[in-house]
Formats: C-alpha cells, sequence, structure tokens
C-alpha cells in the first residue's frame, strides 16, 4: 500500500483510481491514512489546495490511530499543502511539529518537504541547511527514489542560491538515479533546473531546448507546469521575447487551476513580461495582484521582487507621488541581497531621486559590473555611463556605453537565429540612446555609435535547419492550404488556426535550439575604412538621436552632418507615401502632390544641398527602411539602393557572384498578371531553370535559389508583422518563409521578388530589421529588389522586364541602376510610376 504514495508523484490517475478504491473498500487506519494522503498528493499538485487541505485533515485523523512516524508524514504532506494554500503559519507549524517528532528515515523526508516549503517562502539559506540534512538522512536509509527526489529539490535552492556548479552536479546526480530506476517522468523534473542553469550561464539554446521539452512532456501537474511556464517566459525574455512570455504565462493562467502560491508566482513573472513588452499598465495590475497575495502567504523575499515591478510600472505610468521613498527603500533591499535585478533597481531609483543619493544608487548599480550574467553587466555599465554623465564626462558615458554593448554582444552571440540575436538586442536600447546623444556632436563619432548598435544581428549568419525543422515546416505549409480551403467554403477554422500556432512554435523552437557560428563579427565600425571605400560616391546615414534625425553624408574622404526635422514627422510622412502606393495599386488615381518634397524636407532637412550627382547608398533607421525613398525629388532622377547599416553594406561589397552561373526564373500560381514576365525572361537567359505554375513548389524554388547568380521571383508577398520570420512567398504549395531561406547552403548572388511587400522589414530589438530581405543580407545575399508596398501585377510584369533589360546590357550598373532605368521607362503612366516608386534596390 505504501507504494500509492510513489505513484502519487509519478501517476496522479493511476494514484486517484487505487485511492479511491481503498477509500470505498477498506477499514484498516494504515491503508485509510495513506489513501487520503495520496488523494491530498494528488489534489494539491493539480492546484487544488483547499481540497487536499480537506483531504489530508482526513488523513491525519486515521493516522493518528496508527503509530507516530505515520502521523509524521502525513502531517509534512499537510503542512506542505498548508502553505502551497497561502497559510504559511499554520503549514509551518504543521511541518516543525513532525520534524521534532520522528528519527531517521521519516525525519529526513520531513526536512525535505520543509526545505520545500521554506524554498517556496523565499529563505533559501534555511531551506540549504534543511535540505542538506535531509539528503544526509535519506542516503543513510538507502532510498534511492527519494535520494533523487532531494538532490532535485536541493538544486532548485542551490540555483535560487547563485550556486549554478553545485546545483547542475545535483541535477546530473538525481536524473542519474532517476533513470537508472526507470523513472523518466521524474528525471523530467531535474531536466527542467538543468535548464535554469543554462539559463543562469548564457545559454540560452540549450535552455529553450530543455523548457520546450518539459512543456510537451506528458505526465507534467499543475504546479510542474507553472514552474515550466515561468523557466520559459524568463528565457523568452532573456532573448528580447516579451510577447511571448507574456502569451506562455497568461495561457496557463487562463487555462491551468493553480495553487494560490502558484498563482502569485505566475502573476510576479507576467508582471515582469508585461513590462518588458511595453505594457505598464498590465504589469502594474499583474505585479499588485502577486505582492498581495505574497504578502498574505508570508512571502517577503518574493514580495519585494513584486514591489519592484511595482516601482517600475508606476514610473513609467507617471505615478509619482511618494514613488521615490518606495523605489529607494526596495532597491536597497536587493542591493542587500547581491540580487540580479539589483542594478536595475538601483538606476530606476537613482532616477526618482536627486543629489548625492542618486550618485550614491548609481555607484552601488555600477559595482556589478564583474557579475557573470552578461546582462546583469550591460545594466551596470549603464548606471556607470549615467554616473559619467552627471559629472559631464563625455569619454567616460561612451567607454562605458561601449562596455555594456560589448558585454550585450556576448550574450547575443549565444543564440542560434537571427531572429533571437535581432529582439536580444532591445536589452541595449537605453545604452544606445545614451551614447547617440554624446556622440551627436561630432558627426565620425556619431556615425561610429550609430553603426555599433544598428544590424549586429544579421552580421552572422543563423545556423541551417536540420530535417526535424523541414518536417514542421511541410506540416505549417499544408495547413495553410487547408486554411485557405476551409476560408473559401465557410468552414470553421478555429482548430486550423490552433494547429498554425503550434507549428509555428514547433519551428522557432528548433532554430532557437541551434547555437550560431563560433567565429565572432566585430559590431564596431572602422570609419576611415568605410570612408576611404565611399570614395567618390556618396553614402547617406540617418540616425535618431532623442526624437529628431541627423543625417550623416559620406563623401570625397569626408563625413558631415546636418539635422533634418523630428522623427516622428518622417514617420508619418513616410506612411502618406506608402498609403498613396496602396491606392494605385487597387487603380486610384496616382497623385502625390507636393508630398516627395515634404518627405525630402523632413527625411534629410539641409542635408539635400550637400548630394553631389551620382549614384547613393541610403541607410535608413529600422522603423524608415520601407519609406518610398524614389518619390523624393533629389532621389527620383538617380540610381540609389538602400541597405541596413553601412557594416552590411561594406559586408556586401566583398561578395562575389557564384563562379559557375546559374539562373532561376519562378512564377508562382495565383498572380493577377500570371507571371507574365517569366517566359519572356527565359528568352534573355538561355539556359535559366524555369519554375511555374504547379513546379513552382518550395523545394523547387529552394533548389533553384541556392547559388543562384540571378534569380527571378514572381509570387504573392505575405509580411508578418507579428513574427517577420514567418513572412513569406505564396509558392504552389504553400508558403516559403523566412524559416526555409536560412536552410540555403549559399545564398542567391542577386535575387529580384517580384511580389507585394516583400522588402517590409519588421524593426525590433535596438534598431534591427526582420523580414524576408534581412534574412537573405545574413546568408550572404549581395542584393536585391523587392517592394516596400502592395503593387499593381500588370505594371509589375512590364517594369520587370524593362528592369532585366538594363541588367543583362549594363550589368556593371548593378540593380540599383537597372532599377532607375526601369523608373524612367514608367514614366508618364502613373500607375506604372507608382508601382516603380515602390520598389527598392537593396545592396549592390
Amino acid at each position: 500500500m505504501t507504494d500509492l504514495l510513489e505513484l502519487a508523484l509519478a501517476d496522479p490517475e493511476q494514484a486517484w483510481a487505487r485511492a479511491e478504491a481503498a477509500v470505498r473498500k477498506s477499514r484498516d487506519p494504515l491503508e485509510l491514512s495513506i489513501a487520503h494522503q495520496a488523494r491530498g498528493i494528488v489534489l494539491r499538485d493539480s492546484g487544488r489546495a483547499d481540497e487536499a487541505v480537506a483531504e489530508l485533515r482526513t488523513a491525519i485523523r486515521y493516522a493518528g490511530r496508527v503509530d507516530p512516524e505515520r502521523d509524521a508524514d502525513v502531517r509534512a504532506t499537510y503542512g506542505l499543502a498548508l502553505v502551497m494554500a497561502g497559510r504559511t503559519a499554520a503549514g509551518r507549524g504543521q511541518l516543525d511539529r513532525a520534524a521534532a517528532s520522528v528519527t531517521g528515515e521519516v525525519q529526513a523526508k520531513v526536512l525535505m518537504r520543509r526545505a520545500f516549503a521554506l524554498s517556496l517562502l523565499g529563505e533559501q539559506h534555511a531551506a540549504l541547511v534543511d535540505m542538506r540534512a535531509a539528503l544526509d538522512g535519506i542516503r543513510r536509509s538507502g532510498n534511492r527514489t527519494w535520494e533523487a527526489r532531494t538532490l532535485t529539490v536541493l538544486a532548485s535552492i542551490e540555483m535560487a542560491l547563485g550556486m549554478a556548479a553545485d546545483a547542475q552536479r545535483s541535477c546530473e546526480d538525481a536524473r542519474r538515479i532517476f533513470q537508472d530506476l526507470g523513472e523518466h517522468e521524474e528525471a523530467l523534473d531535474a531536466l527542467a533546473i538543468l535548464g535554469d542553469v543554462a539559463l543562469y550561464r548564457g545559454d540560452l539554446p540549450r535552455a529553450l531546448a530543455v523548457f520546450d521539452e518539459m512543456a510537451t512532456a506528458p505526465g507534467r501537474v499543475g504546479y510542474q507546469r507553472a514552474d515550466i511556464a515561468i523557466s520559459r517566459s524568463v528565457s523568452y525574455l532573456t532573448a528580447g521575447m516579451a510577447t511571448e512570455a507574456v502569451q506562455v504565462l497568461q495561457d496557463l493562467l487562463d487555462h491551468e487551476h493553480l495553487s494560490p502560491t502558484k498563482e502569485a508566482d505566475i502573476q510576479l513573472a507576467l508582471a515582469e513580461a508585461r513590462q518588458a513588452a511595453g505594457d505598464a499598465a498590465g504589469a502594474l495590475t499583474a505585479a499588485s495582484e502577486a505582492r498581495e497575495a505574497f504578502r498574505g502567504q508570508g512571502r517577503g523575499w518574493f514580495e519585494l521582487r513584486a514591489r519592484l515591478h511595482q516601482v517600475r510600472a508606476r514610473r513609467q505610468l507617471g505615478h509619482l507621488r511618494g514613488l521615490a521613498r518606495q523605489a529607494v527603500d526596495v532597491a536597497r533591499r536587493l542591493d542587500g541581497e547581491s540580487a540580479y535585478e539589483a542594478p536595475v533597481a538601483l538606476i530606476v531609483a537613482g532616477r526618482l531621486a536627486s543629489g548625492q543619493e542618486r550618485a550614491e544608487l548609481w555607484h552601488a548599480a555600477a559595482a556589478y559590473r564583474d557579475r557573470p550574467n552578461a546582462l546583469v553587466r550591460a545594466s551596470a555599465w549603464l548606471a556607470s555611463a549615467l554616473v559619467r554623465e552627471e559629472d559631464g564626462d563625455r569619454g567616460g558615458v561612451l567607454r562605458a556605453c561601449g562596455r555594456g554593448l560589448a558585454a550585450l554582444d556576448e550574450h547575443r552571440r549565444t543564440l542560434g537565429s537571427s531572429e533571437l540575436r535581432a529582439l536580444a538586442t532591445a536589452h541595449g536600447r537605453e545604452l544606445a540612446v545614451l551614447a547617440l546623444r554624446h556622440a551627436a556632436s561630432d558627426a565620425r563619432t556619431l556615425l561610429r555609435w550609430s553603426e555599433r548598435w544598428r544590424a549586429t544581428a544579421l552580421a552572422e549568419p543563423p545556423v541551417t535547419p536540420d530535417g526535424e525543422v523541414s518536417t514542421e515546416l511541410a506540416a505549417l505549409r499544408d495547413n495553410g492550404r487547408r486554411l485557405v480551403q476551409a476560408r473559401a467554403e465557410g468552414e470553421p477554422v478555429e482548430q486550423l488556426e490552433v494547429e498554425r500556432r503550434r507549428l509555428e512554435r514547433a519551428v522557432r523552437a528548433e532554430h532557437h535550439r541551434r547555437t550560431g557560428r563560433a567565429d565572432e563579427v566585430d559590431a564596431r565600425l572602422d570609419v576611415d575604412r568605410l570612408v576611404a571605400e565611399v570614395g567618390e560616391g556618396t553614402l547617406v546615414e540617418l540616425v535618431p538621436v532623442d526624437g529628431t534625425l541627423h543625417v550623416l553624408v559620406v563623401h570625397d574622404g569626408r563625413v558631415r552632418r546636418r539635422v533634418a526635422g523630428p522623427t516622428g514627422e518622417a514617420l508619418g510622412l513616410a506612411d502618406h507615401g506608402r498609403s498613396a502606393l496602396r491606392r494605385a495599386a487597387h487603380g486610384r488615381p496616382y497623385a502625390p502632390g507636393d508630398l516627395g518634397t515634404r518627405m525630402q524636407e523632413a527625411l534629410f532637412g539641409p542635408a539635400a544641398d550637400l548630394l553631389p550627382d551620382g549614384p547613393i547608398t541610403l541607410v535608413p533607421t529600422g522603423r524608415l527602411h520601407a519609406a518610398p525613398w524614389a518619390m523624393l525629388p533629389t532621389l527620383a532622377g538617380r540610381a540609389f539602393d538602400v541597405v541596413p547599416s553601412a557594416g552590411q553594406w561594406l559586408r556586401v561589397r566583398e561578395v562575389g557572384p557564384p563562379a559557375d552561373p546559374k539562373v532561376l526564373l519562378l512564377a508562382a500560381p495565383g498572380l493577377g498578371s500570371g507571371g507574365a514576365e517569366v517566359p519572356v525572361l527565359a528568352g534573355h537567359h538561355p539556359g535559366a531553370t524555369l519554375l511555374d505554375g504547379v513546379d513552382a513548389t518550395v523545394e523547387q524554388a529552394m533548389a533553384g535559389l541556392d547559388g543562384a547568380t540571378l534569380a527571378h521571383v514572381a509570387a504573392h508577398g505575405r509580411f508578418r508583422p507579428d513574427s517577420p520570420l514567418f513572412s513569406s512567398l505564396e509558392m504552389a504549395d504553400g508558403p516559403l518563409t523566412v524559416h526555409d531561406l536560412e536552410r540555403l547552403q549559399v545564398a542567391p548572388y542577386r535575387l529580384v521578388l517580384s511580389a507585394c511587400e516583400s522588402g517590409v522589414l519588421a524593426p525590433v530589438g535596438a534598431d534591427e530589421l526582420l523580414g524576408l530581405a534581412s534574412a537573405l543580407f545574413s546568408i550572404g545575399t549581395a542584393g536585391l529588389v523587392c517592394s516596400i508596398a502592395e503593387v499593381n501585377d500588370d505594371a509589375t510584369a512590364a517594369l520587370m522586364l524593362d528592369l532585366h533589360d538594363h541588367l543583362t546590357s549594363n550589368a556593371d550598373g548593378g540593380l540599383a541602376g537597372a532599377l532607375l532605368a526601369a523608373r524612367r521607362a514608367a514614366q508618364g503612366n502613373p500607375t506604372r510610376e507608382a508601382t516603380a516608386a515602390a520598389f527598392l534596390a537593396l545592396g549592390v
């Protein structure tokens, strides 16, 4: 009968059935105490804490009629359930009473549960003492299963105290014992803590892999799913993926019945996730609910963290009355614990304080610069930069910002996909803004710092996915086909949408598991090299500094700076320009009037007068990448290309075409023009691979793109602002996504994307860009022609023929020159003019 207690942890459903049978049939106090205790464990672990407490009271009544050891064992389970139900004082009293009444193995098991309760309450040092005593007692008894369980809880306590090496040893010992005993589900509990260890050490791909495995493992009960959700959310936040973190936690709150302690834990994690996602009001609500719960449960360690999130949210919302005193108190307490949250808390408190107190708080935060965690070090270097700013030390500010961004580079290189790398740069946004403010007075310095924080993620290629991702992508494409069919036939699509989201998560998860290229890319720009490479050409870089656009013009050995207009005004005018192009694509008259002139004034200001004749390379901000640049009068009659960064421009200039010419011409189904230009282009490119209609499948397209000298793809494009790496081109058998493109062994050298919105990129992170175009740059494509708005199919087909005619007759003119020729050929036809203005040349 005693094996029923083990079964309650390993297989709750079977344990409940056996316990139910025992309660109905048995009259033996021993059997009834075990049956009710087992039912109490199942109820407790499924989040039904109050029901568990009632069940365990019944177990205690029967246990008292057996012997003191049985009574102590049940009382320990009862005490832990009380703590998990939020009745802290009563629970601790029961645990203390149980520990004092027995010796030997039973006492060791009681101490293990008391340590777990203390850990839940945040009293980690006291928990560690109990857990080490419990481990000694369990080992003397020779109970291997309980030894492994004790090691698992010990590891979680060691992790809470920052003892990562000890936690890893404890977890590995526990997993080995569980696996030897065939307890594979319990081995997953130890695996989860190894995920925490990996996260602590900055190995994010390993952590994500562990938590994704845990999330899909069968048989996980409520409190375990809560712990997994919290660990996954921390992983996503470390990568800058705040929306993902919020979704994981909110889904659990919406669909899982949790104990009061676990619900409070989830609310605390949700407060942090909503804070990172920019939802200050939601963060304040979650933090306040968590704090109230923690206070009632006597969990002071956790209440302090909830207070920190309250402070940060209230500051963002402008609720400043009495906030400075609370912020300083929270920061001082966290600093006293040497907590990893301390630098952030001290920075926030310093911003609310003044005079000597502000300086003291920021100096305290700067003392964390030698911590092993790169994100903690970055916050400490931000504090150091703020101190230097207060002292008027411009050089000191820039040096501190440089060290902070270097710490973030270290963190970024642990990430395996371009998506994660780009999102992770959000951690450096404050450092970058501060550095740009102090660099703005000198043109070369501003150029160097502008490049220091933009497009760093795209400097390193992602890792080629393996067969498992290809399988998930195929399933995702099939889901897309079924969605289209269901909508066309008026059938319900809810389940298909659920399946789509699951498959997208699976693809993301697999990408997150892979580490990137080992060799590091120096994110610092050699300005002298750039100036020399530009030579008599012209490169124009836009830099936002405190809400105003600064324009840097590199030409003829010089870097000059001018100040244009407010960034917000430029963004608004760019939106108006794209709207004009979209209306023209749907048959409305294209009459932009003076919009182009107003855009030019907002984007370039007096810098327009510095532009010499000849081609120009534009380096916009991330949010201005998709501006309709061809509408600007100074650009309308010249060749220009657009790149994410000057560093990226230098890199693509080093890319040479493949030795063996290879041309792909593809026309996917569903185009209004039927891809009319593609058969004509086949006559211009003898020997080209031609794919159209049903032959234009994803795998056929991938084979043709791999290593192509030139590829032309006529297909409908779909930009996904919610998840840029699922932006796609529609092939005959479904979407060809960015994740597909990252599977290419050799990127196409030049690619013409004759598709709507194929060049739209989402600004993420600090000033990174994600989408089809950025993915191709990151894997080595040198040049792209693509659109930043909806386009007219017939006008696009004509434009593409003009572009290829020029590209074939004057290859040295590059894509920008060919696109200029196509724009000139479109003059006099408003629809074609609008279509031409919607296309950009990216790269060479």
